[in-house]
């Protein structure tokens, strides 16, 4: 046997890649919750508790990727989000998704609905 565990596979390292550019779950941006709140109408109170994990866009580099969720429901059931992707595991866990470009203050956030029945 040859074991070289040193060595490490390409598919792992492009994981390794991928989570390193990721960021963790942090407040959400300025601009997204002011679109929140001033043009969906949202209670500022509520809003500002959420929490995002944002990810770049390959438009620019002002350009990112948001989804937004509540801490609290996170904790409630008990899953770990570490960045962007750690939500594609739990979708009904996002409230809003969308984009956000800090340079041109350009928001485009949509109000998740929760899983919708799908049709027979």
């Amino acid at each position: 046997m040859k074991w070289k565990f040193w060595e490490k596979k390409a598919e792992n390292e492009e994981v390794q890649a991928q989570a390193v550019k990721l960021s963790g779950p942090k407040n959400i941006p300025e601009a997204v919750g002011r679109y929140l709140v001033v043009k969906l109408g949202k209670d500022p109170d509520w809003v500002w508790k959420l929490k995002a994990v944002v990810r770049q866009r390959p438009e620019g580099k002002n350009a990112f990727d948001v989804r937004v969720y509540d801490a609290n429901q996170v904790a409630a059931k008990n899953v770990n989000i570490k960045n962007f992707i750690s939500l594609d595991t739990s979708p009904d866990l996002i409230l809003f998704e969308g984009w956000y470009d800090k340079k041109t203050n350009q928001v485009d956030i949509k109000e998740i609905l929760g899983p919708q029945p799908k049709a027979a």
